[in-house]
């Protein structure tokens, strides 16, 4: 995948500095699928972390991004979280660990919801700006993702997820694809993408 921007056809403002604080703020009181309130905060996918699924260096790849804390298991070549450069190689990769017995604590995806992205288009495809500080992280198990949209990631065609339901449903109206909630989200689907 070509990693250079192209010029911006999007722009969208979604939460001010105020409410990303909240936002923050509130993603580390919570516990997400039965887990308890000292679940790992999000860390920063910079410094040329390799995709534990496809080896690609994240930080030089649009859309977005996940990361995966294990309770009694971590990654082969490093410690927790597993890091990803796309939201659908974060599902696969989960699903296939949940295979080998693996228990989440929690994860997180890119929240569009919480971030100023952009969309550009790169030789006849669209792709979203990938966002890899902490903060524009939310957890998996709160987020509604647009799936079958025609905007893409560092894959290809992705998941697109948002911490708010109006933004998801929004973002579908305009570039197409339909809405899922993280229990919706199957290894058909994820192949499918």
């Amino acid at each position: 995948m070509c990693n250079h921007r192209g010029p911006s056809i999007s722009r969208r403002s979604v939460l001010t500095t105020a409410g990303a604080v909240g936002v923050a703020a509130t993603a580390g009181c919570l516990g997400g699928g039965g887990d308890s309130s000292d679940a790992p905060e999000p860390i920063a996918l910079t410094g040329g972390k390799q995709c534990d699924r496809c080896g690609m260096v994240i930080e030089q790849h649009p859309g977005p991004v996940g990361q995966v804390f294990y309770r009694d298991n971590a990654p082969e070549d490093h410690d927790n979280p597993a890091w990803f450069c796309s939201a659908w190689e974060t599902f696969s990769y989960n699903f296939a660990r949940q295979d080998e017995g693996w228990t989440r604590a929690v994860g997180y995806l890119t929240d569009y919801s919480s971030v100023d992205y952009d969309l550009y288009d790169d030789e006849g495809a669209t792709f979203i700006t990938a966002h890899l500080d902490p903060e524009a992280f939310g957890r998996m198990d709160e987020l509604f993702y647009v799936a079958g949209a025609d905007i893409n990631g560092a894959m290809g065609n992705d998941l697109v997820p948002f911490s708010q339901e109006s933004d998801a449903d929004a973002f579908a109206d305009e570039h197409g694809g339909d809405v899922y909630e993280e229990s919706d989200i199957s290894p058909d689907l994820i192949a499918r993408l």
